[in-house]
């Protein structure tokens, strides 16, 4: 139907033309209540937003001198938060001189990687970020 003619025809029914698909070839128009559409469109977003799962980063810090008890510890609670789904972000500090071997935190973080193998993936691999070196992992599906 013509343009004018839709028009006419929600003009006469007190009722808006409202364009539902603009890239449909012809474009797709329906006659109704422009609020109504709006507060149905806000409330499709609304609902949406309640079925996004946000994913929760947890962080473990250590240092390249931190030693194997306490990185049992830290290895342990992030095993633990990547069954529960949440992501881990390792990071080593450097502090003082201990940033001229970032090959040691490397190790570190190859090492961390290798425990958590079973329950992560690596999302981020380790890189150097001022006086620090990061790694994401990301919760990997469980081996059967």
């Amino acid at each position: 139907m013509s343009i004018q003619e839709a028009l006419r025809l929600a003009r006469e029914s007190e009722l808006d033309l409202v364009e539902v698909s603009p890239t449909a070839e012809p474009p797709v128009c329906k006659v109704m209540d422009y609020g109504k559409f709006l507060y149905e469109l806000a409330k499709k977003e609304r609902e949406a937003k309640k079925a996004q799962k946000v994913i929760e980063v947890k962080e473990i810090r250590l240092r390249p001198k931190t030693s194997d008890h306490h990185r049992g510890f830290k290895i342990r609670n992030a095993r633990r938060w990547l069954t529960e789904g949440k992501k881990v972000r390792v990071r080593i500090r450097f502090r003082g001189r201990e940033i001229t071997f970032p090959e040691i935190a490397l190790e570190d973080l190859r090492d961390i990687a290798a425990d958590l193998a079973d329950v992560s993936i690596i999302e981020q691999a380790p890189a150097m970020e001022g006086r620090t070196m990061l790694m994401t992992l990301a919760p990997g599906k469980p081996k059967t």
